[in-house]
């Protein structure tokens, strides 16, 4: 809850690649960059890394991108990565889609607040014109050396570390070096947003679990697709007959489209509990002053 206003919080929490973006973020720039033109040949030989070593698919991409960077003697200091940031694609109305959503929670008496939870990398999210746009970005980073150059993965998100920020949203939690606080004791009442008031849009395999205990634990879930990706379109409505997630729709974020619709109605029911359960317990006190 918005303490200073009364108002109830909604968080709406965002995958990005395929849910924001219609391709993976390498696959704009970057992979041009370092001269890889088949992007299936990049992800072929990251998956095959995973599998020959047993290890994070995560972290393998994240050491390809490296090694791919140093072997096209490219720069991989920070703000090479901001700026490949620049040229990912989005969906239709995504660029609008969050002054037009924070309007419509003003008018509805709830306040927005918007994250992204992302297998993707942090640094060209940051590149993109919507990053100002959240009030938490989750997602894989690098660390960098002295003379500003990724040495190393500093955070690496599979679909298991994704359910943790869930949990850190939940719970007023920014910062990942915190979320061994994710442990401690907090009354439900006193966490800032209640998984019943999260909306949280994925579109792939790492966004599973998130769905699933987001919708479980009260809250509404989305599975968006590619309306051109036929086996995108097919897996989100699996996701619906599975019971995974609440709606699936059209990666389209125009206003009046099924996804506004979908969202204003999700607004319009958490105020209208939030507003039910403060009648109950106002006159719960009454009684007991009786």
């Amino acid at each position: 809850m918005d303490k200073k206003t009364d108002r109830p919080v909604v968080a709406l929490i965002y995958d990005f690649d395929g849910t924001l973006s219609p391709a993976n973020m390498q696959e704009y720039d970057f992979l041009k960059e370092v001269g890889i033109s088949d992007k299936k040949k990049f992800w072929n030989e990251s998956n095959q890394l995973a599998k020959d070593n047993e290890a994070s698919g995560v972290l393998c991409y994240m050491k390809l991108m490296i090694e791919k960077s140093k072997m096209a003697r490219k720069s991989i200091r920070r703000e090479a990565f901001v700026n490949f940031g620049k040229s990912i694609e989005l969906y239709e109305g995504v660029k609008e889609w969050f002054g037009l959503v924070n309007k419509m929670g003003d008018e509805n008496g709830v306040r927005i607040e918007h994250y992204i939870n992302s297998s993707g990398l942090r640094e060209m999210i940051e590149g993109t014109d919507i990053y100002k746009e959240f009030k938490e970005v989750y997602a894989c980073s690098f660390l960098y050396d002295v003379d500003g150059i990724a040495t190393w993965p500093a955070v690496a998100v599979d679909f298991t570390a994704k359910t943790q920020f869930l949990f850190m949203i939940n719970k007023g939690i920014s910062k990942v070096s915190e979320n061994y606080r994710i442990n401690e004791y907090m009354a439900e009442c006193d966490r800032p947003v209640p998984f019943k008031h999260m909306i949280y849009f994925g579109d792939g395999e790492t966004d599973i679990p998130c769905m699933r205990l987001v919708k479980e634990q009260g809250g509404n879930s989305i599975a968006v697709y590619n309306k051109d990706d036929k086996a995108k379109k097919n897996a989100a409505k699996r996701l619906i007959k599975d019971n995974r997630v609440t709606f699936a729709c059209e990666a389209n974020y125009k206003k009046g489209g099924e996804m506004w619709r979908i969202v204003e109605a999700i607004i319009r029911q958490v105020k209208s509990n939030y507003d039910f359960q403060s009648l109950k317990e106002a006159n719960l006190n009454v009684k007991k002053l009786d």
